[in-house]
């Protein structure tokens, strides 16, 4: 994963209740466990026509919209079934940020682990981030994880809160297992001080 410090990116808005995984990323492109290439198959259903070619009128592929890093999307997001794949999707389509006024707490985890920053807001500060940002594609939105802060472009401020592992390990681009690696020579040294039974 790459570190995450402060990120100043667009945003796509999807204000959309309840998109859960099997939206994020269908059951059938679940069979891979490599991550590479599944932002091809982000919100598959909804992107592509029968026929297989974009629908230019979905969100993603609208031109005005690529190299956006940060999702607004509706309420509840990511619900439903446990998948890994639907934050690999997400971010293999380029996304950092997820915002919304509830995130399923399963899709929170599995996002956290990834490198995929998920944050919560209240629903007027919501409205405030929709009514700033939904007739605009250029205007951009800073993520300040090392101070847990939203910068909007007239420089208002929103707080948003994670737990201090998380945040730890995403400063950092790692991981749980990459967090207890870094440890390593702490760990040994502790074994070397402990008798055996």
């Amino acid at each position: 994963m790459n570190p995450f410090t402060t990120l100043t990116a667009r945003l796509v808005i999807m204000p959309v209740n309840n998109i859960d995984t099997d939206q994020i990323i269908p059951a059938r492109f679940l069979k891979t466990t490599d991550k590479n290439g599944l932002g091809a198959n982000l919100f598959s259903d909804w992107r592509y026509l029968p026929d297989g070619k974009p629908d230019p009128g979905f969100i993603l592929n609208k031109p005005e919209r690529q190299g956006a890093q940060i999702l607004l999307a509706g309420d509840n997001f990511g619900c439903g079934s446990s998948r890994e794949h639907a934050p690999w999707a997400l971010a293999g389509w380029g996304f950092r940020v997820v915002i919304s006024t509830s995130i399923a707490d399963i899709f929170r985890n599995n996002a956290l682990k990834n490198g995929l920053l998920p944050i919560v807001v209240n629903k007027a500060q919501y409205q405030a981030l929709m009514a700033m940002f939904n007739h605009s594609s250029e205007k951009q939105l800073t993520v300040d994880l090392a101070h847990q802060l939203l910068i909007l472009p007239d420089e208002e401020t929103i707080e948003f809160v994670i737990d201090g592992f998380s945040k730890a390990c995403i400063l950092n681009g790692t991981d749980e297992l990459g967090y207890l690696l870094g440890m390593e020579a702490q760990i040994t040294a502790y074994e070397h001080l402990v008798e055996p039974i």
